[in-house]
């Protein structure tokens, strides 16, 4: 594999990886939701978060990349672990809303650097589409962690 195609991967896959991470935590977050709209919000970007990792996991099969299916991160497997636990312990909505909104920071944080890199347009353009509607998932958690506040 050129080195070029390696970096595209790697770019890829960290993306991927935070695509994962998000499915797992919209995923178990909504589960504890007691306001039903946020809750149908959060499982419904869950399912968004997966196809978005596919479509992923396709451009670089259209690379001839090997797919391997990555798994997260530690560090964020643990920051959904203490949003799960902080829920427990009765800090509601607003508890969810502030760690889903640290989520999201991280996922656009990820689209970011992925879009910076020298991509194939095709690529870039997957990649941009993304960006765009997790910049505006983003703003819709942050209105609610805002509103849930006072």
């Amino acid at each position: 594999m050129s080195d070029n195609l390696e970096q595209i991967e790697k770019i890829l896959r960290s993306v991927i990886e935070t695509l994962e991470d998000g499915y797992k935590g919209f995923a178990e977050s909504g589960k504890e939701f007691e306001d039903a709209t946020i809750k149908t919000f959060f499982l419904e970007e869950s399912q968004v978060r997966a196809r978005f990792a596919s479509e992923l996991e396709n451009e670089l099969s259209h690379l001839s990349v090997k797919r391997v299916r990555e798994r997260g991160t530690t560090t964020r497997t643990l920051h959904r672990t203490w949003a799960e636990v902080k829920a427990h312990l009765g800090g509601g909505d607003h508890t969810l809303l502030v760690t889903a909104e640290q989520g999201e920071n991280r996922a656009c944080e990820a689209y970011e650097r992925s879009l910076k890199e020298n991509l194939p347009a095709d690529v870039e353009e997957v990649l941009k589409r993304q960006q765009q509607y997790i910049i505006q998932s983003h703003a819709k958690v942050r209105m609610w962690r805002d509103a849930a506040c006072c």
